[in-house]
């Protein structure tokens, strides 16, 4: 189903996620669930809560994407720009999970470069920011290889699990975009 896709990459495509979604991307969240641990709060997985998660993203200051392989459809990853601010700021805050079957193969750098250049092009932003777990190598790796650039720490930045966790914040403007690897090759 190319039609549904918002951008082609070379071997994933990005498109909005969907209730149509739901079984699959709550069995790729059950079978990660200790890649995920301790990074990404546990999560309602009822129906109704999935539901309630797609219906935010109709709203103009939420986009909700999936990263899919372009041969199979196969949900890969998942992006949430968040928080998105118009007028003279034109930011998101960018959320994302991989998932266990397909880690490690670059699925989500080649994914999120996708969505970075769908939220500078067709979303019209000027910046992305990104907050990690400092011990989230993973997460931090991938998002070094994309260009984004480390602006700071935030102590007690999120509730995880019922604990504060302290974050690095990481961010990627459209102007470090056309110098930056974002650009290239996965």
């Amino acid at each position: 189903m190319p039609n549904r896709y918002l951008i082609l990459g070379d071997r994933v495509a990005i498109r909005p996620v969907c209730a149509n979604d739901y079984e699959e991307i709550t069995a790729l969240t059950r079978d990660s669930s200790e890649l995920h641990h301790p990074w990404i709060p546990r999560r309602d997985t009822t129906r109704e809560a999935f539901d309630d998660f797609v219906a935010r993203f109709a709203q103009p200051t939420h986009e909700g994407l999936v990263i899919c392989l372009r041969q199979t459809d196969e949900i890969v990853g998942g992006v949430n720009i968040n928080n998105i601010v118009r007028g003279s700021m034109q930011s998101g805050m960018l959320g994302y999970v991989a998932y266990a079957s397909t880690a490690g193969h670059g699925y989500m750098s080649e994914g999120l470069r996708l969505v970075v250049q769908f939220a500078f092009t067709e979303l019209g932003l000027h910046r992305l920011e990104a907050n990690i777990q400092p011990t989230n190598t993973a997460s931090l790796n991938l998002v070094k290889r994309l260009g984004f650039l480390r602006e700071g720490y935030s102590p007690g930045f999120q509730r995880i699990n019922g604990v504060w966790q302290d974050h690095e914040r990481w961010a990627l403007t459209a102007d470090m975009l056309s110098a930056g690897p974002c650009a290239g090759p996965a």
